[in-house]
C-alpha cells in the first residue's frame, strides 16, 4: 500500500492483477489498520479477467468470503465476469429509515420499551425463525421474488408513496425462480423477520443536522424519533449464493477461467450460468425489498397499537432503502458495467437520472448504521463519486470477528456503553457478538470520505431502544 491523494492508499497491479486496487483510509484509520486477508482478497479480485480498474476498499473493509466486507469490483458488462462470492452470503442485506413526528424526548424508558415488545410482537428476531404471514408468503412467493415491493403494496402493506423512496422501486429487473434452487424457496419462509448477527430494528433520535437543506428534503428534524430497519433475504439469499458458489467453481474450470480462490469463483456475465445466477440473485434482491417493506408495515401497525390513533399520525414516513451485497448493470461515464458491491452503498450524486424524483437535485439519502450502541449517519454523494464506482461504505466495519468480540469483551464492559438504550431481551449476554467494542469509530470511517469531497453528511442519529437477532 502506497499513499495515493488524500485518503487514499494504492497497491499497484503487479503479477496477475490486472487492475490497480485503490484502499480508503483516513489518517487515524490508517494507524490501526491491520493488512489482514482483505488485502489479499483485494487482490484476488484485481486478477479476474474483464475487471475494470479499479478494485476498491472502503474505509469500512474487513476480510469476507470472496470480496471481503466493504468492496466494489466493477466488471465489463460484456467481457467481465459475474461472482456469487463478490456479491456475499446476504444478498441485498440493507437499511429502511422510516422518520417520525414525534418528539424523541417524550419518550421515556419505560414508553420505549413498549414500543420495541409491540414491534416484537409482529416481527420476530433470531436465526431460524418464522414469518407470521406464512399463508400469504406460500399463496404468492412467486410474485414476490418477481414483483419485489410493488406487489406487497398492491396486497396493502404500505404505502403506494413508499417506492418513491426505495433503491429501483423496490424491485431489481431479471428475477426468475427457475434458476433458483428448491432448498433455497424452502428456506424462503422468513419474510417480515429480523435474523440473527448484525441485524436489528433501532429506534433513534436525530442529535445533529449537518447539511440543513438536504435535511429539509429528506424530511429530517433534530430531536425527532426515527426507526432504523437493518436485514436481508434471510436464509433464501445464503442458500442462493451457497448454490452458485458451488456451482461457479465447477464451471469456472469448463471455461477455462482462472480463479484464486474459492470465494471468488465466477463465470462469464453472457454465459448461461452467469445469466441464471443474476435470475436468482435478482430474486433475492426482490425478498429482501419485501422483507424490508414487511416489517415497516408491521413497525407502524405496532406504534398504532402501542400509542394509539392511526399510523399516520405519528409520521413514519419511508425517507429511504438502501441495498447492500449487490450486483447491479449501471453505465458510467459511457461504460456499461456490473458493478459488484458487497457491503457497499450505491451512491447517486445530485441531478444522476438514477435518483428517485423526488431526491434528484440532492442525491437520495444514503443510510450508513454504526453499531448498536453508536452513532448511524444519513449522508449524501458529491459530484466525483463516480472514481468509486458511485459507491460508499455501508457502516462502520467489525474490529473484531463475532467470536473474539464473544471472548474479549464482557458483559460489565457492554452494559456500560449501552447503559442509556433500551434492548430487546432480559440479558446482555447474547448482545456480546455485536457489542460496540467490536466495531470501528463510525466518525473516523464517515469522515474519510467526507474529508476528500465525495460523499457530504447531513444528520447524526444515536440510538434509544434496539432489537437484535439473537444466535
Amino acid at each position: 500500500m502506497e499513499p495515493f491523494g488524500d485518503n487514499c492508499y494504492r497497491i499497484s497491479r503487479s503479477g496477475k492483477m490486472k487492475a490497480d486496487v485503490f484502499i480508503y483510509l483516513n489518517k487515524e484509520l490508517y494507524k490501526s489498520f491491520s493488512e489482514d486477508q482483505s488485502i489479499e482478497q483485494l487482490t484476488d479480485a484485481a486478477s479476474l479477467e474483464g475487471v475494470i480498474s479499479p478494485v476498491i476498499g472502503m474505509p469500512d473493509i474487513h476480510s469476507g468470503f470472496g470480496l471481503p466486507i466493504g468492496g466494489v469490483m466493477a466488471m465489463d458488462a460484456e467481457k467481465g465476469l459475474i461472482s456469487a462470492g463478490a456479491v456475499g452470503m446476504d444478498i441485498n442485506c440493507g437499511v429502511r429509515l422510516l422518520r417520525t413526528n414525534i418528539d424523541a424526548a417524550d419518550l421515556d424508558q419505560s414508553l420505549l420499551k413498549k414500543l420495541i415488545n409491540g414491534i416484537l410482537q409482529r416481527v420476530p428476531s433470531g436465526i431460524g425463525q418464522k414469518s407470521r404471514h406464512s399463508s400469504l408468503i406460500g399463496k404468492y412467493f412467486k410474485k414476490f421474488l418477481h414483483s419485489g415491493a410493488p406487489f406487497l403494496i398492491e396486497l396493502g402493506f404500505g404505502r403506494p408513496e413508499d417506492l418513491q423512496c426505495i433503491e429501483d422501486s423496490g424491485c431489481l429487473e431479471g428475477a426468475d425462480i427457475r434458476a433458483v434452487s428448491k432448498k433455497a424457496v424452502d428456506r424462503g419462509r422468513q419474510l417480515s423477520t429480523i435474523g440473527g448477527g448484525n441485524h436489528f430494528i433501532e429506534l433513534g433520535v436525530i442529535d445533529k443536522i449537518f447539511d440543513c437543506a438536504a435535511a429539509s428534503e429528506y424530511g429530517l428534524e433534530k430531536g425527532t424519533l426515527t426507526v432504523l430497519i437493518h436485514t436481508g433475504s434471510r436464509g433464501f439469499g445464503h442458500q442462493v449464493c451457497t448454490d452458485y458458489s458451488k456451482t461457479m467453481k465447477k464451471d469456472a474450470r469448463k471455461y477455462d477461467i482462472e480463479i484464486p480462490s474459492a470465494g471468488l469463483a465466477a463465470v462469464p456475465i453472457r454465459s448461461r450460468e452467469g445469466e441464471d445466477y443474476y435470475a436468482a440473485m435478482a430474486c433475492a434482491v426482490n425478498f429482501a425489498f419485501c422483507n424490508r417493506q414487511w416489517i415497516a408495515d408491521d413497525v407502524r401497525k405496532a406504534f398504532e397499537e402501542t400509542l394509539g390513533g392511526s399510523d399516520h399520525d405519528y409520521g413514519l414516513d419511508l425517507v429511504y432503502d438502501v441495498a447492500h451485497n449487490t450486483a447491479q448493470f449501471e453505465e458510467i461515464n459511457g461504460k456499461k458495467m456490473l458493478i459488484h458491491r458487497k457491503g457497499a452503498v450505491r451512491a447517486l450524486p445530485p441531478g444522476h437520472q438514477m435518483n428517485p424524483d423526488r431526491y434528484r437535485a440532492t442525491g437520495h439519502p444514503i443510510l450508513i448504521p454504526g453499531s448498536m450502541g453508536s452513532a448511524s449517519y444519513v449522508v449524501r454523494a458529491e459530484p466525483g463519486v463516480e472514481k468509486l464506482f458511485n459507491s460508499v461504505n455501508h457502516g462502520a466495519g467489525r474490529l473484531l470477528s463475532r467470536t473474539a468480540a464473544k471472548r474479549e469483551v464482557s458483559v460489565e464492559q457492554l452494559k456500560e456503553r449501552m447503559a442509556d438504550i433500551v434492548i430487546s431481551g432480559k440479558h446482555y449476554k447474547p448482545y456480546l457478538d455485536e457489542a460496540p467494542q467490536a466495531y470501528k469509530n463510525i466518525d473516523l470511517v464517515i469522515d474519510t470520505l467526507t474529508e476528500i469531497g465525495l460523499s457530504r453528511k447531513v444528520a447524526r442519529l444515536k440510538p434509544r431502544a434496539v432489537i437484535k437477532g439473537e444466535e
